[in-house]
């Protein structure tokens, strides 16, 4: 079995440290820290760059030299408004201090130098509907392709409603063969409303020689090398993730799964 599903360590601290050498792949990085009040945590970018997402809670930052004052706004992620955010490229580094409890997601990728730091969001943020019937769900795109605002990273929340599917019809984005397809790693960090619930995701290849389909709970973290990679959100409970992608390219290119084929040309 791949090791696709990871646990949070705890409750408090830094409880998930994915590194490329711990996820066996070369691009993306995610780290994720809750924090109480009054707690301090810094670190180097070194060769990486980082988006900051405040997923919950206010922290005063400074990161690249600058102070960026108190980010934050939503205390509970279900709120569903825009999330402060903020990009620092590799050779900074930056210090966050907790106003309040507040959860902070780390991600990364290689960094060349060719972007600032500056801050994404929540200005420039808008939730926006996508997908049909109980396919449809809710973005908040914090650094997509449309948004240069970094060398390699793509950022992006999706919240979707209990009783519907996410991340579908299922496609994939595993070669390097751009405009056909890009290849790009990618991580899920899942949330769960109430928080005792559970959603389903599976991640296969056309092949097969990968198909696991795990149920994740409220703060798991999912990794998708390879494959299509599909969620669903039970009846009853509304599942939050937040994606990272990074590949060779930033382009986000992807093929649907043969058997959806026909689910993508209809809802076009």
């Amino acid at each position: 079995m791949a090791d696709l599903l990871r646990k949070p360590f705890g409750t408090h601290g830094k409880v998930h440290d994915i590194t490329p050498q711990s996820a066996g792949w070369r691009y993306v990085g995610f780290g994720l820290y809750r924090l109480r009040a009054g707690e301090t945590v810094s670190e180097p970018t070194g060769d990486r760059e980082v988006i900051l997402v405040m997923v919950e809670g206010k922290a005063a930052i400074t990161g690249a030299g600058q102070d960026w004052g108190v980010l934050g706004d939503r205390m509970n992620v279900f709120e569903k408004t825009p999330p402060h955010c903020l990009y620092l490229p590799n050779g900074t580094d930056w210090t966050a201090t907790a106003e309040t409890d507040c959860v902070i997601a780390v991600c990364s990728a290689p960094g060349q130098g060719g972007h600032a730091a500056r801050r994404i969001g929540p200005d420039g943020i808008t939730l926006t509907e996508r997908g049909k019937g109980v396919n449809t769900r809710y973005i908040n795109n914090i650094a997509m392709e449309a948004e240069d605002f970094c060398d390699s990273l793509l950022v992006t929340e999706v919240f979707t409603p209990n009783g519907h599917w996410s991340s579908y019809p299922s496609h994939r984005h595993d070669e390097d063969d751009f405009p056909r397809i890009t290849y790009l790693e990618e991580t899920y960090y899942h949330r769960l409303n109430p928080a005792e619930g559970f959603g389903i995701q599976r991640v296969y290849t056309d092949d097969g020689q990968l198909d696991e389909t795990m149920a994740v709970k409220d703060g798991d973290v999912v990794l998708v090398p390879r494959g299509h990679h599909p969620c669903g959100a039970p009846y009853g409970f509304e599942m939050y993730y937040l994606n990272v992608m990074a590949g060779p390219l930033r382009k986000w290119r992807f093929v649907a799964a043969p058997e959806v084929e026909w689910i993508m040309e209809r809802d076009a």
